[in-house]
């Protein structure tokens, strides 16, 4: 068999903490799922345009590697925005707003419907919600932003791309661009937040900062209740036995892995995180056993992943939910998107950004090495679940990787 993508450099780190037996307890569950999972999915599918993205079926390429199945969650489309973002950041907008008229009007039956109506209008535009993103968390706390009513601040770091910027520029908010990589522009964004009264809406957690990124994972664990329902209602009705999800800071990862967890129990899949292995701080945070950070540039092309600090809320779910981490190099990353674009295997075509690649090229890279397909369990009655977390949030740059614009690629999809 010819490798889809030949001369992968991987690296592997099984997870000594990883309890498959282990219920779904009461550290994890105080930071994803319950009935906090139940108001943000009640709230989200009742925002004007929702509708779950599709499940794609990858069935050629899951022959050409030796599996049962690889389904493929396409987030290209969520809301107009073009990644999973929109759930999260939007949502942790709304959460805020509320809680802070809640606390001005004295009021507890507030709703989304308030901040949708424009009732509040007033005061909402008084306030101002902040972030510092790689690009699409931006994008969907500005789209939060305008939506519910108030105003945005961003930050990006050195090297987010000027297409990314304008793409949250659109959306009417302030773009501040900041020297240094990702962490360095998360804590700008938080001094200037302490500095002049802003609401930070950051996607990851740490010591102090909680209870917005989990307004931010309830909302991506909507994205993972799409998936499994799709399982369930598909024709072959079977549940994956593997999920490979990208890291970043922890935090899709952390909901996917949580919701299945939680709705499954011991039927649930094994989950495997894959990271840049020039951002890979959730790969050596395995190996020490504990949160550790990464340092440098971070500059690697999945710019969505560009972390260098796991999120600590991410962690409690992670350490002991996924089985292992990987990293892969960044021409296997490319090598993955033109593969999905070009329809190889007989599958559509599918525009998929250069981060919402990582799970799959993790897959398809263990799948090439004897060793690791033995230690993770993979073989041919093996069902693989990606999620495909953006569509070409770069135009220019996903023209540039694939040699064809996205809108040529999503025709050559539906000819």
């Amino acid at each position: 068999m010819n490798h889809p993508i030949p001369n992968v450099r991987l690296q592997y780190a099984p997870n000594p903490a990883f309890e498959p037996a282990a219920p779904y307890g009461k550290r994890q569950l105080d930071v994803l799922g319950g009935q906090a999972y139940a108001l943000a999915e009640a709230q989200i599918r009742r925002w004007p345009g929702y509708q779950p993205t599709p499940l794609r079926d990858l069935s050629g390429l899951a022959r050409a590697v030796g599996v049962a199945g690889i389904r493929y969650k396409d987030e290209g489309g969520r809301f107009g925005l073009g990644s999973f973002k929109a759930l999260g950041g939007a949502y942790a907008v709304s959460r805020q707003l509320l809680r802070e008229l809640a606390a001005r009007l004295g009021r507890d039956d507030l709703s989304v419907d308030d901040l949708l109506s424009g009732r509040y209008r007033e005061l909402t535009q008084a306030m101002t919600v902040t972030c510092a993103t790689d690009g699409n968390h931006g994008r969907s706390v500005a789209w939060g932003a305008q939506r519910f009513g108030c105003q945005c601040v961003i930050y990006i770091h050195a090297t987010v791309s000027e297409g990314r910027k304008r793409a949250i520029e659109q959306y009417g908010a302030q773009v501040v661009r900041t020297a240094g990589n990702y962490d360095d522009s998360v804590r700008q964004a938080a001094q200037d937040a302490a500095r002049l009264g802003r609401y930070v809406v950051s996607d990851t957690s740490y010591p102090g900062y909680m209870e917005v990124p989990k307004d931010v994972m309830q909302g991506y664990a909507v994205m993972a209740d799409e998936a499994l329902r799709q399982l369930r209602e598909a024709g072959d009705g079977e549940l994956p036995t593997h999920v490979f999800l990208q890291g970043g800071v922890g935090g899709l990862a952390a909901a996917v892995c949580a919701h299945f967890w939680e709705q499954l129990g011991e039927r649930r899949p094994r989950f495997i995180v894959v990271e840049p292995d020039k951002a890979a701080c959730l790969y050596e945070s395995a190996r020490a056993g504990k949160p550790v950070a990464v340092h440098g540039d971070l500059d690697t092309v999945m710019a969505g992943l560009a972390c260098g600090e796991v999120s600590l809320l991410a962690w409690e779910v992670l350490h002991p939910g996924a089985q292992a981490f990987l990293t892969v190099d960044d021409e296997a990353a490319l090598e993955t998107v033109r593969l999905l674009a070009d329809g190889k295997y007989g599958d559509a075509p599918i525009v998929a950004g250069e981060s919402a690649v990582a799970g799959l090229t993790g897959c398809l890279a263990a799948l090439a090495d004897p060793a690791l397909r033995d230690a993770l369990g993979l073989d041919a009655g093996s069902r693989v679940l990606v999620f495909g977390s953006e569509g070409a949030t770069d135009p220019e740059l996903y023209q540039r990787i694939v040699g064809r614009s996205a809108a040529e690629v999503q025709a050559e999809a539906v000819a």
